[in-house]
């Protein structure tokens, strides 16, 4: 079982960036498809990308294309995402999550990862 914790949230102005990093401790990373979500207030939980265990193949909601970027460093036990031109429409509780079947490319359906992290809140000010 893996565990996994996330960091890098806060708050930004608009247009700004932000680095999330999706930390994972017992066992290794590169056995898991890695996928970020997110919830805002009074939303559902939503797909914004994931990462296939190797890190050859991504997958991003077309909201978030072109402005956030996944990546994976499995030698360092961690997937990250990379956000730019930062919206307030962003804003929201983002989690990491582990897949553990084989599935290519990764999957966007939230009931598909095993496990979750706690999450990290992200503020977009206009």
């Amino acid at each position: 079982q893996v565990q996994l914790v996330e960091s890098g949230g806060g708050l930004v102005q608009a247009g700004g960036s932000l680095s999330l990093s999706c930390a994972a401790s017992g066992r290794t990373l590169s056995t898991y498809a890695v996928g970020w979500f997110r919830q805002a207030p009074g939303k559902e939980r939503e797909f914004v990308a994931a990462v296939s265990r190797g890190g050859g193949t991504t997958r991003s909601a077309e909201s978030v294309k072109g402005r956030f970027t996944i990546s994976r460093d499995n030698a360092k036990n961690t997937v990250y995402l990379q956000m730019n031109s930062l919206k307030p429409d962003d804003t929201g509780v983002y989690y990491c999550a582990a897949d553990s079947q084989i599935r290519l490319p990764p999957d966007t359906r939230a009931d598909k990862y095993d496990y979750w992290g706690q999450g990290t809140q992200v503020t977009v000010s206009s």
